[in-house]
């Protein structure tokens, strides 16, 4: 169809305007999820290795620990994870007798979960790896250096809700 304007009808064959450069070792949103997921896999590899877990099942056994009756839709919300994933890690955790599950008592149609005896003796063996997995990590930063990071984490995760129209 025919252009019907003169600024159009220019438009028409010129090429398209390049884009803002974008580079993706300069983009912050990028950095953070790199950092993150090699931060990730680094510590994955050991509960793969010594524990048999993967990364959601690690994150859905850790809020569980941390909050017992605990629904699933709360460890996605609070672990910003898919609800696909929270599903098939909590049950891989059932299958292996790792976590239980009983009524919620505010809600009839969500479970609470909860660690098992298992479950329990697991956590406890892997917090303190994953403590010194941190350490490992983060061992050749100064504690200020650290309190700094966490801070300016704390505010990006705040910026980042308000941009999604959440609550920080």
């Amino acid at each position: 169809m025919p252009s019907s304007t003169p600024a159009a009808a220019a438009d028409e064959g010129a090429p398209a305007q390049a884009p803002a450069s974008l580079a993706l070792e300069r983009f912050l949103p990028y950095r953070l999820s790199y950092t993150a997921g090699i931060v990730s896999e680094a510590i994955a590899a050991q509960y793969r290795d010594s524990f048999g877990l993967s990364i959601p099942e690690w994150r859905v056994l850790a809020h569980i620990a941390e909050r017992s009756g605990i629904t699933q839709q709360e460890i996605g919300l609070r672990a910003r994870m898919d609800k696909v994933a929270v599903s098939r890690a909590t049950l891989a955790l059932r299958a292996r007798g790792l976590i239980a599950r009983r009524q919620n008592p505010l809600d009839r149609r969500s479970r609470l979960l909860l660690l098992s005896k298992s479950g329990r003796g697991l956590y406890a063996a892997i917090a303190p790896r994953a403590l010194e997995l941190e350490r490992a990590v983060f061992r050749e930063f100064a504690p200020e250096e650290l309190a700094a990071l966490a801070q300016t984490l704390r505010r990006i995760d705040e910026a980042a809700a308000r941009a999604l129209g959440e609550r920080p």
